[in-house]
């Protein structure tokens, strides 16, 4: 928390010493020192709900949903930035009904951070997929990227919060390092757990297991 803090203190203070009252340095300062909170406050809300995840105060509401039509939800918030990457993003299931018994508000979480994940660490150019291996007990879901790769090294320690493969670029790429420690949370209250496949410089997979609705709940 002290880097965004630090940064919007030096702005700040900057234009308190005198920058102020020179224009271009003046808005230039501010937009960096909005940035720096900006930061802070995603930060803020991703300790909190993880706190408030491991304590107990987050229950889950399970319910019976549509994996498929979370998904695409996901996928519309994202094609933007994808698009500015040039990235293909993809969702594969046929547009077929996906039922599943999970809490919806919690795995659109999963899913968000997988694939903002996914595209931040996917070179332009690349491709994002997400799709669905449906069981009979259980729903699969992979996200699948043909980013950087993660070393071997770090595969088991990836979803520990703040964990980083490497600060330098992790830096760059923006996030608070808790978007997976979130996911992991999230999943064992679904009694299921993330999964990751990768190899350094052709992409990773991540995935996961959710239970299947019973045929006869998946009119609901």
């Amino acid at each position: 928390m002290k880097t965004p803090i630090f940064a919007a203190q030096g702005f700040v203070h900057t234009l308190l010493d005198g920058a102020v009252n020179d224009k271009n340095v003046r808005g230039k300062f501010l937009k960096k020192a909005a940035k720096s909170l900006d930061g802070l406050d995603v930060l803020v809300q991703d300790l909190l709900t993880l706190s408030q995840i491991e304590t107990g105060d987050i229950k889950m509401r399970f319910e019976h949903i549509d994996l498929y039509k979370l998904s695409h939800e996901v996928i519309d918030q994202f094609e933007e930035k994808a698009a500015k990457k040039n990235i293909r993003l993809k969702l594969e299931g046929g547009n077929h009904k996906i039922a599943v018994y999970a809490d919806w508000q919690r795995i659109n979480q999963v899913l968000t951070n997988l694939v903002s994940n996914a595209i931040n660490y996917t070179p332009e150019g690349g491709e994002v997929v997400v799709s669905f291996d449906v069981g009979k007990k259980n729903v699969t879901t992979f996200i699948t990227d043909t980013g950087e790769g993660i070393p071997p090294q770090h595969l088991s320690r990836i979803f520990e919060r703040f964990y980083r493969v490497d600060k330098s670029r992790s830096r760059e790429k923006g996030g608070t390092g808790l978007g997976l420690a979130i996911v992991k949370h999230i999943l064992e209250g679904h009694n299921s757990k993330p999964e990751v496949e990768s190899t350094l410089g052709k992409g990773s997979m991540f995935s996961f297991k959710l239970q299947r609705s019973k045929p006869e709940s998946d009119g609901e």
